[in-house]
């Protein structure tokens, strides 16, 4: 019998499998192993302690079902956001749901707003932190769902370049494939491209997508993400916090405390315990487009000046940038 195979059969499921491994090896071989267990959480004596922290603040503290308060972790992927997810998961009263959590999320994309709901009202956790990365670009919508309490969610930014660096060592031309997607008129197909404005698809399309190099692509595609902060308008809601990887890492206690003051969650020292600087995928300057880089330049220094203020004060409106813009 022929047809559509089944998403449970070893048609489907196989060759995605398949592929995780070789990627695993390929992280390992880049990243290091002792990256890859951090990032990962493979180390089953920390998850093991984490659970069972957890476990006796439920009982000893635990919420009626229904009251737990959403926290959405958004932004672009390889911004430092395992950084800020592992540091609150110290938190017993915090239930983590992260994108390979297979109550919410299936091959990393929330599974339904059904399924989510039903998973943040069944907590017993005060706060559920959800990291939907590739669903960003729904963060407002994800704000409004109906029979959840009144939620929160933390936009991270790191550095256009050093994202790029850790982007390419460990995923490669995806950025490139995206936007070349995208500058083809498939953008609404991959998540990649939902809810672009047409300037960024524009602005996407002025590039020639056929030379463009992995670390440019990772840059581009840097811009035409971040820019929706500004796009859907979070940098007027006092609901949604912008925060700096960079300035997290410089300083993680202030950082800390400011994020805990936002999701309204007791501050300790013990959160900030496992950050450190990175510099493993180096700082010689990449080989960016001119153009590309004027253009990330030009928003890392809106997204910086806008970390720094109170969420729900926004500047002046700027326009989405134009190439050329500087």
């Amino acid at each position: 019998m022929t047809g559509t195979p089944s998403p449970h059969s070893s048609q489907h499921w196989l060759p995605y499998y398949v592929g995780k491994v070789r990627r695993h090896v390929h992280w390992a071989r880049t990243e290091g192993i002792g990256r890859l267990v951090e990032e990962d959480r493979l180390d089953p004596r920390e998850r093991i302690g984490t659970a069972v922290r957890k476990a006796r603040w439920r009982r000893a503290h635990g919420v009626p079902a229904g009251a737990a308060r959403p926290v959405y972790v958004v932004g672009l992927q390889r911004s430092g956001t395992n950084m800020l997810m592992r540091g609150v998961d110290q938190a017993p009263e915090v239930d983590v749901c992260n994108e390979n959590d297979r109550r919410a999320f299936s091959r990393f994309r929330l599974r339904s707003d059904e399924t989510l709901v039903s998973v943040v009202r069944s907590s017993r956790h005060r706060l559920v932190l959800v990291k939907p990365l590739c669903e960003s670009h729904r963060v407002d919508e994800l704000l409004a769902l109906p029979g959840l309490s009144a939620g929160r969610a933390v936009w991270v930014v790191r550095d256009p370049e050093d994202r790029a660096r850790s982007e390419v060592s460990k995923f490669g031309e995806s950025n490139l494939v995206a936007l070349r997607q995208i500058g083809a008129g498939h953008g609404d197909q991959i998540w990649q491209g939902q809810r672009l404005p047409r300037a960024s698809v524009d602005l996407v399309r002025s590039f020639d997508l056929e030379t463009m190099t992995p670390e440019t692509a990772a840059v581009l595609f840097w811009v035409v993400r971040n820019q929706l902060w500004f796009d859907l308008g979070l940098d007027r809601r006092s609901d949604v916090m912008l925060v700096s990887y960079d300035r997290f890492v410089a300083d993680p206690h202030g950082q800390m405390r400011r994020l805990c003051a936002f999701i309204d969650l007791p501050y300790r020292p013990v959160l900030c315990d496992h950050v450190v600087p990175r510099s493993s995928h180096g700082s010689a300057i990449l080989p960016i487009d001119p153009d590309v880089r004027r253009l990330a330049r030009g928003l890392a220094a809106r997204l910086d000046e806008a970390a720094v203020r109170e969420p729900g004060t926004a500047a002046e409106q700027a326009p989405v940038p134009a190439r050329g813009d500087g």
